[in-house]
């Protein structure tokens, strides 16, 4: 690491250049290629996932994404002459728009079913030639504004669908300017130079610039996610931000030493970089986690985060030393310089509510551990109501026409109809056929069922489908149960004696499918993330005690950030006022991807609390004395790293996309909870009340471990060589060392 970093501040212009022309070539390679995202939650082997395929096959038409127009009139009726030919007007002209393959409207034969009982409610059925992520932005405009231009005094028309939805989707970047900009100002505060206080702002944002365009380049190669850039954007702000938080402290308190600019910057690099590659080391692990359960919807958002993350630890440790030589001494603000030419230098001990705090924890261990588990006990509670499941665009604001839309068909037609159940089957001889013809009685039987349309049959016969519309919304979880009393009690009983093999597909189906997966595998990604996160801790630490803390402490973390995202996701505390639409279940995939990036973040201040900690012991061999100089000596640069991810992270609930407004929320909980309670107050409290245990390993397996070493302890002989100043000279604050205070 330090002849890594002692190259690139020799060589810091051709080291800026290199990150420049990487920055732009990758930017400008993705602008050509465009992007490439897909939203396809299809898991194989998965009844919803045969349905939709046998659909596909049997009637190549439907392949298509199916948006609605829907429009309302308070007087009168739909089928008012004037309202008539205005939106038959309306509707040719969407059909004969590009893209678009067909249109179903009210005023047909077979469009009786599509005029509510009042009269006042219609919609019409707009299917593209393509599936939403393929269709064009200008293509989805142009029905939208087509259908817009209909809408008169009296007559409101909206529109709902996923290609409809994508052209609301939010396309300035108000979250990351407001994020980076919080997050200049805590910089500036932490080190009072303007210079120092920016340049992790513009190390964080090259690194993950150039992932961010990566990312769209990804996207022709395998399946991502159209969240997967912002999640990325998200994450690498965050931990970027910080890795390089943590390198410039390292660097000022090299100056303050008496170092020059080179060997501070090298310095750096050496000890606090080596962390910092360790703790993205720790990420990449957690996030790759996601690999294992052979989801390709998930694995391309894996590797995204992931890319994110190398990119940003790389220009931690390589664009930013080359950056700190170019300011010089300016890392410390005039004050600090000023006061480093007429003192010389001197040693940074830990004063003020540091000091306070870490002394105050070895006094009162088991106060503060109890409060600390009674505080994450309480907010983990919600997580035991958490429900997994589709948010629609039920749960979009109220402001937008999606929303809307969803609210007339709901009223008019009853909620159901915003999420159709379809049963897919292949037909084979006459008592097929007569079993089918005879199913709707069944159905319309079922408890938990509005209507069921007709059966209808493919061109050759083979295939045939019907809709079954249920009394309650997609996203409820009754509509779940009669997803479950379909497949396991109706549908069986019609087949019997018969070839039918009836599949059940939908939009509640196909998610409820995609969570039985993810759940179902749950405990193994689970295990694996933490097995390897702690096998991490115990080569670097080697202690049994550390890794096993650190797995409890994450998993806590985990479990009450879950539980703010319950309340205000699904029970709908504030999700107004913040403009993410009403209360709702949280999406299937979130709790995969956000172990993964809690997990990895977590681990990171774990690493640099502990770190500190494990190199006074090995000084010293007493472990309060090690705990308390630990805590004392990080817990503000944890802090202060703490408060610039949180305000990152909150930012992006500006985005106005709710499942990045959940990671966001779910995101920032989780730090301000690990760095708070679990990694300033409750681990250092058990760390005090198991003494040396904390460092004991069996001697065989100490003997059969490599040695890691993390973060190499500072000389202390040179420490105090630097900094021997006559006692008299220092503030009053200064004279008392934290390291010698017995708690």
């Amino acid at each position: 690491m330090a002849v890594l970093a002692r190259w690139c501040v020799r060589h810091r212009l051709t080291t800026v250049l290199l990150w420049l022309l990487a920055f732009g070539g990758v930017t400008a390679a993705a602008g050509v290629a465009g992007a490439s995202y897909s939203n396809d939650y299809e898991v194989p082997g998965t009844e919803s996932g045969r349905a939709a395929r046998l659909l596909t096959e049997g009637f190549p038409g439907l392949g298509g994404d199916g948006d609605t127009v829907v429009w309302y009139t308070a007087a009168g009726t739909v089928r008012a002459p004037a309202v008539e030919r205005t939106m038959t007007r309306t509707l040719d002209e969407i059909a004969a728009l590009p893209g678009v393959a067909s249109v179903s409207g009210p005023y047909g034969g077979q469009g009786a079913h599509q005029v509510s009982f009042d009269g006042r409610t219609a919609y019409a059925t707009v299917t593209f030639t393509r599936q939403a992520e393929d269709i064009p932005d200008a293509e989805a405009r142009a029905v939208v504004r087509a259908a817009e231009s209909a809408e008169r005094p009296g007559l409101q028309v909206e529109l709902g669908g996923s290609a409809v939805g994508i052209t609301e989707a939010p396309r300035g970047h108000t979250a990351e300017i407001v994020g980076v900009a919080v997050a200049a100002v805590v910089l500036f505060v932490a080190f009072g130079s303007l210079a120092a206080s920016l340049l992790p702002i513009a190390t964080a944002l090259i690194g993950v610039g150039t992932a961010y365009a990566g990312i769209a380049l990804l996207g022709h190669a395998m399946t991502v996610a159209d969240f997967a850039p912002m999640l990325g954007l998200l994450i690498g702000l965050g931990v970027g931000i910080d890795y390089a938080l943590f390198i410039v402290t390292r660097h000022r308190r090299g100056l303050k030493r008496g170092l020059d600019v080179t060997e501070a910057a090298t310095h750096a690099v050496a000890t606090t970089g080596r962390a910092v590659v360790f703790a993205g080391a720790t990420v990449c692990i957690a996030l790759l986690g996601m690999l294992i359960l052979r989801l390709s919807f998930l694995n391309g958002v894996a590797v995204a985060a992931c890319l994110t993350v190398v990119l940003t630890v790389v220009a931690a440790v390589t664009l930013l030393p080359a950056l700190l030589s170019w300011i010089g001494p300016r890392a410390l603000s005039r004050r600090e310089r000023r006061r480093l030419a007429e003192h010389g230098p001197r040693p940074e001990l830990p004063t003020g509510l540091a000091a306070r705090w870490s002394a105050l924890v070895e006094r009162r261990p088991k106060l503060l551990a109890a409060l600390a588990l009674a505080v994450v006990t309480l907010l983990a509670l919600p997580t035991l109501s958490l429900h997994l499941g589709t948010s629609d665009q039920g749960n979009d604001p109220r402001s937008s026409t999606t929303r809307k839309a969803y609210d007339l068909l709901a009223d008019g037609f009853g909620p159901g109809v915003n999420g159709p159940l379809t049963l897919v089957t292949r037909v084979d001889g006459g008592d097929d056929k007569l079993a089918l013809d005879n199913l709707d009685t069944a159905l319309r039987a079922t408890h938990g069922v509005a209507s069921v349309t007709p059966v209808v049959y493919s061109a050759g016969g083979e295939t045939a489908y019907l809709t079954v519309v249920p009394t309650t919304a997609p996203q409820s979880q009754h509509t779940s149960a009669l997803v479950d009393r379909l497949r396991g009690e109706v549908l069986p009983r019609a087949e019997r004696g018969t070839s039918l093999d009836v599949q059940v597909g939908g939009v509640t189906a196909g998610y409820d499918d995609f969570a039985a997966v993810i759940v179902g595998k749950l405990p193994l990604f689970v295990g694996v993330v933490i097995g390897l996160g702690c096998l991490l801790l115990l080569v670097a630490f080697r202690s049994l005690g550390i890794p096993l803390k650190a797995a409890a402490m994450n998993l806590a973390a985990v479990a009450a950030a879950f539980g703010i995202v319950v309340c205000v996701f699904q029970w709908g505390w504030g999700s107004e006022l913040l403009g993410l639409g009403r209360a709702g279940p949280i999406e299937p995939f979130l709790p995969v991807i956000m172990v993964s990036v809690l997990f990895g973040l977590s681990m990171d201040y774990q690493v640099f609390l502990v770190s500190r900690m494990y190199e006074e012991w090995l000084e010293t061999g007493d472990n309060r004395r090690a705990v308390r100089v630990g805590l004392a000596e990080t817990s503000r640069v944890i802090n202060s790293a703490a408060v610039i991810m949180i305000c990152v992270f909150l930012a992006f609930v500006l985005s106005g996309d709710r499942v990045i407004a959940m990671f966001g929320i779910a995101l920032a909980s989780a730090v301000a909870l690990d760095a708070f309670v679990p990694r300033t107050l409750l681990v250092p409290a058990l760390m005090h009340l198991l003494g040396a245990a904390n460092w004991w390993l069996p001697g065989w397996l100490a003997r059969r471990l490599p040695r890691l070493s993390i973060e190499p302890p500072e000389c202390r002989a040179a420490h105090e060589r630097l900094g021997r100043v006559p006692v008299d000279e220092l503030r009053e604050e200064e004279r008392h060392d934290v390291r010698d205070i017995t708690g």
